[in-house]
């Protein structure tokens, strides 16, 4: 019996053959249905290829040489923007402390002088009655000229919504009143009417609880601004010195390893840059150091010495004007301290004495020359009359000698207004003589940074340059 051959291959199938899809046009086959599309290839960005042949050049030393010239580059420029900007900031600061926050804090002063000058030239010219002379007259219309003008300043440069503008309205609001009620207690004086004296202490209360507090408060806030700008001023440039010594660490560096590789001494180009950085860091260091002296200089022996006297010579104007409305008063108004009555204008004279005191010492101590302690001694010397003779003035009025006590007020011949006015104009000459030296030192200080900022843009640019052409040179070997 026969049986066919056995074989492991399937025997063909039977079925419809798929037929063959001719190629398109365009070059573009079709895909055959039932079959998923070929995935297409992915195409890598733009960055990725960047940064293999970043990555495959600085394999190179061609590839090394640029990326080197680049990061000095960037490092010698960085110094050079950072170093304009720190010092421009600076010597900003420098300049407005010499001619905005200082003049500010001084014209503040002014208008607090002005208006406690003002007061004690009406409560002498009252004194005087029928008598008052066209020199008291003109004292006291010129301080409120003076302090109007001082407003209108502060006015200007005051910041809009500030707490400043807010206290320059207010006395602008309170000045024509003041004077409103002493030209009352004057019309009243001359017609021999006692209600003078009451409008003359209401002016001298809206004075001394109203105005001096607010003309003070402005001179505080002043002061204050001063301050912010020295800060501004006097600190270390501590970003460009840091980038300065990177700069420099980094050129040192690309020239050592140019010397290792080619046995050269010197490459021109990193010379000039590594000059250029240290020329600029050189001037960063020396003269941010020679303008930090001469600020701090001028704060020390001149504003220090300044706010002394201003608060000085404004105890001198107050202890004045208590001194004369002790003798309108007379007696009626009073304070109780620690149990025991005072007559409140003779008190509050011993305690604007007693700072008057304190702070001419201060300002003998805060002298730093002959022109200086000079006036102060003489403002302590009249002083120290004024304190003689107001005893004796007060000895009569307490013995109800009026006229007697009043004579050595405002009397032409050894009276105390003549002490007054020697402190007060040996004060103005010690307060003249350390504004100079304040402008002095202040001025040596804002100089010292002239022409650094742009000085250092140019030689960093300079020094770019140079870095750019010495590792241009090494490059300029592998061609």
């Amino acid at each position: 019996m026969t049986h066919p051959p056995q074989s492991s291959t399937a025997p063909p199938t039977a079925g419809p053959v798929m037929p063959t899809i001719p190629a398109q046009p365009g070059g573009q086959a079709l895909v055959p249905p039932g079959r998923p599309p070929a995935a297409p290839s992915t195409r890598r960005s733009a960055f990725a290829e960047g940064v293999d042949r970043a990555r495959a050049a600085a394999t190179t030393e061609p590839g090394r040489l640029r990326i080197i010239g680049a990061v000095l580059a960037i490092l010698v420029v960085a110094f050079g923007a950072v170093t304009a900007w720190q010092t421009s900031e600076r010597a900003a600061a420098a300049d407005d402390v010499l001619h905005r926050s200082q003049p500010l804090s001084s014209g503040a002063a002014d208008i607090y002088r002005s208006l406690a000058d003002a007061n004690t030239a009406a409560s002498s010219a009252f004194l005087a009655g029928g008598q008052e002379t066209a020199a008291s007259r003109n004292r006291y219309e010129k301080d409120i000229r003076t302090a109007a003008a001082g407003l209108v300043t502060a006015a200007a440069n005051a910041e809009s919504g500030s707490a400043s503008e807010e206290t320059v309205a207010r006395l602008n609001t309170l000045l024509p009143e003041y004077k409103g009620l002493i030209e009352r207690a004057r019309t009243y004086n001359r017609q021999g009417y006692p209600v003078g004296g009451a409008y003359l202490r209401y002016a001298n209360e809206k004075m001394q609880k109203e105005m001096l507090p607010a003309a003070e408060d402005l001179y505080t806030k002043e002061n204050q601004r001063l301050r912010a700008d020295y800060a501004d001023a006097t600190p270390y440039p501590w970003a460009a010195i840091a980038l300065g010594v990177l700069a420099l660490a980094a050129l040192g560096w690309a020239q050592h390893r140019t010397y290792r590789r080619t046995n050269r001494v010197l490459n021109h180009g990193l010379v000039a840059a590594t000059a250029a950085t240290t020329v600029v860091l050189l001037w960063l260091v020396v003269g941010h150091s020679v303008a930090r002296s001469g600020l701090d200089e001028s704060y020390d022996h001149g504003i220090r010495s300044l706010n002394v006297l201003h608060e000085a010579r404004i105890a001198s104007l107050k202890a004045r004007g208590s001194e004369n409305l002790s003798l309108v008063a007379r007696g009626a108004e009073t304070v109780t301290v620690d149990g025991q009555t005072y007559d409140a204008y003779y008190y509050d004279f011993d305690q604007d004495m007693s700072v008057l005191g304190k702070g001419l010492g201060e300002a003998r101590r805060l002298a730093d020359d002959r022109a200086g302690t000079t006036p102060v001694e003489a403002a302590e010397g009249n002083m120290t009359v004024w304190k003689q003779r107001h005893g004796a003035a007060r000895a009569e009025d307490e013995n109800g000698n009026f006229q007697q006590a009043l004579d050595k007020v405002i009397g032409a011949k050894d009276s105390t207004g003549a002490c007054f006015d020697g402190v007060d104009s040996n004060l103005a000459k010690a307060i003249d003589h350390e504004q100079y030296e304040f402008r002095q030192s202040a001025g040596d200080g804002r100089d010292a940074l002239s022409g650094l900022a742009v000085g250092a843009a140019v030689l960093a640019v300079l020094g770019a340059a140079g870095a750019l052409a010495g590792i241009g040179r090494r490059l300029s070997e592998y061609r």
